[in-house]
Formats: structure tokens, C-alpha cells, sequence
């Protein structure tokens, strides 16, 4: 099984998918291949796949996200991999996806998880609800890509790989840059001990060996400690784990006395949504967003004042 998913990786690297991608891909096609006690997926055909998928919806309840996860994994397996024939793709069922509406703070709820943190993660948190940001996205943020001059941000690498611009909120211009300050007193030290520079993209570090080691290409929430990169093996400093911060978010909306189901995302969505409360257009929340279609922006005048919630209810006319 290990040679296999080697193999899968090596073909998600070449496709350029994120690492989390593959992760993900390499977690659904072991579950399939232990499913039918450990067979080889060459030996198995369209029927296998389809019992498999039939498992995911009856018996283990999963989401129709995460069956279609799954089976896209499986998909590329054979596609790619095995460059199995096993049919046409249309053959094996799309779960379809209930329409949901997020969960979004009031101002006022935001601002009270806000200030139940501090330090960094206080910092980070803003810049969720201040840019619309995901928090991949802001932890993955270099020292580079904050242009102060324009009060803009550069998101690199967004979902589908797009790149997009958002804004750099005002009120948090002297926090960033004290916590550039800091980063680069670390950056030093870490030039001092001789720690590799931070992760950069093949094709850039090919062309400019050591630009890692620029602070520039230094995340802006760098990890407290040194971590293996699980794609090339180097210890080197990464940024910040995603849990830290959505532990922390997690306790401040307990301690804010808040009892929606909310956490990191749930800065994203009250972006978008009090951005239309403002008066705001869709088109302009919809890139700041880096949605591809306006639709998926469009389930944001669900839950905003002015929209279906404006209505007065008969009962209190």
C-alpha cells in the first residue's frame, strides 16, 4: 500500500495540487483499499467503487462533501495512477450538496470573541474578520506579500491556486508591523544558527536558491519551534499550526458567552455578510472573496439585516 500512495503522491506534486490536497486524496484511497481487506485497487471494478461509496452514505453518515471527497480520491487513483479504464465517471452518483446558511457573527459578537484573545492570535483573528481571508490563507501570509503603502494584501496560492487582493485594514497597519519586528529578530537568529530558510515554491527556489532565506519570503506567524516539511524532509521553521488558533477561537466564543456553532471560518463569513450590510456590491465582495462564481456569494443576503431578515414578521405588525 505504501508504494501506492507514493505513487500517488507523485503524480498530485506534478499536478501542482496543495499538500492538504494530498493528504486528503492518500487518506480516502487507503480507507478504500482497507474497505476491501487490503485489495490491490487493480483487482477491483466499477461495482467495488460504487459498494464502497454505497458504505460512506448508509453506513458511515458521512456529508455529501465528504463523499464526493472521497470519491474524487479514487477517481484520481485510477485515472492517474492505475490509468484504469472503470468506466464513465458520470456512473458513479454525485452526492447532491444541501444548500446551508453560515454562520455569521453580529459586529457585536465579533468584536467580543475578539478581545477574549491577544498577542498573536488576537492579530491573526482580526485579520480574519478584517480581510475575509480563510485562516490557511492568513497563516500562510509572507512579510512580502503586505504592501503598506497601498494598504493591500496579497493572497497567494487561495483555493483553486488563484491569487487575489484584499485589503490591509487601517486600524491593524502598527500591529503587523510590530509583528514583522518581531519576526525579523527570529529571521536573524535563525540566520545565526544556521536554520534553513522558509519553504518557497520549486519553480522560484530553482531560479533564486536563497531567497528563503530572505526575510521577506519569512512567514508573518511563524511556529515558536523548528518542524519537519513533510514534502521534503528539511527541519526548518514553518508557520503557525492551524489548531492553535482554532483552539483558541473556539474557547474565546465560549468565553464570550456566544453558543452558535462558530469558529475560524465564521470570521469569513461575517466579512462578506456585513460588507453588504454596508451597502457594499456583490461583484466587489465576491473578489475580495476570491469566489469564481457570484453565487456562492449570493447565500450571504440570506443572513445579512437587509435581506430576507429585514421582513417584518406578521406577528409583530
Amino acid at each position: 500500500m505504501s508504494k501506492l500512495l507514493n505513487q500517488v503522491s507523485d503524480q498530485i506534486r506534478i499536478r501542482h495540487y496543495s499538500y492538504r490536497t494530498e493528504k486528503t486524496y492518500k487518506h480516502w484511497i487507503k480507507q478504500y483499499i482497507l474497505f476491501h481487506n487490503k485489495t490491490h485497487p487493480n483487482h477491483l471494478d466499477g461495482e467495488a467503487f460504487n459498494a464502497y461509496l454505497t458504505h460512506l452514505a448508509k453506513k458511515k453518515k458521512v456529508s455529501a462533501a465528504t463523499q464526493n471527497l472521497a470519491r474524487n480520491a479514487i477517481l484520481f487513483l485510477y485515472k492517474y495512477v492505475l490509468k484504469k479504464d472503470i468506466g464513465d465517471s458520470n456512473n458513479y452518483v454525485i452526492a447532491k450538496r444541501s444548500r446551508k446558511v453560515p454562520t455569521v457573527f453580529s459586529q457585536d459578537e465579533a468584536k467580543r470573541v475578539i478581545a477574549q484573545l491577544e498577542g498573536r492570535n488576537a492579530i491573526i483573528v482580526k485579520l480574519l474578520y478584517g480581510t475575509g481571508m480563510r485562516i490557511s490563507e492568513c497563516l500562510q501570509l509572507r512579510i512580502k506579500d503586505v504592501d503598506f503603502d497601498q494598504n493591500l494584501i496579497v493572497v497567494r496560492d487561495g483555493k483553486g491556486e488563484q491569487d487575489r487582493v484584499t485589503m490591509l485594514p487601517e486600524s491593524l497597519r502598527d500591529l503587523i508591523k510590530y509583528q514583522i519586528d518581531r519576526v525579523a529578530y527570529l529571521h536573524e537568529l535563525d540566520q545565526k544558527n544556521n536554520v534553513p530558510g522558509a519553504f518557497i515554491p520549486f519553480s522560484i527556489e530553482k531560479k533564486y536558491p536563497n531567497a528563503g532565506c530572505e526575510l521577506g519570503w519569512y512567514y508573518i506567524f511563524p511556529g515558536k519551534s523548528l518542524s519537519k516539511d513533510p514534502v521534503s524532509g528539511i527541519v526548518r521553521r514553518h508557520h503557525v499550526h492551524e489548531s492553535n488558533i482554532q483552539r483558541s477561537v473556539k474557547k474565546a466564543v465560549q468565553s464570550a458567552g456566544i453558543y452558535k456553532q462558530a469558529g475560524c471560518h465564521t470570521f469569513r463569513h461575517s466579512f462578506a455578510t456585513h460588507l453588504l450590510e454596508n451597502g457594499y456590491d456583490i461583484r466587489s465582495v465576491q473578489e475580495l472573496l476570491g469566489h469564481k462564481d457570484v453565487r456562492t456569494t449570493m447565500v450571504y443576503t440570506h443572513v445579512m439585516k437587509k435581506g430576507p431578515l429585514a421582513i417584518k414578521s406578521p406577528l409583530d405588525s
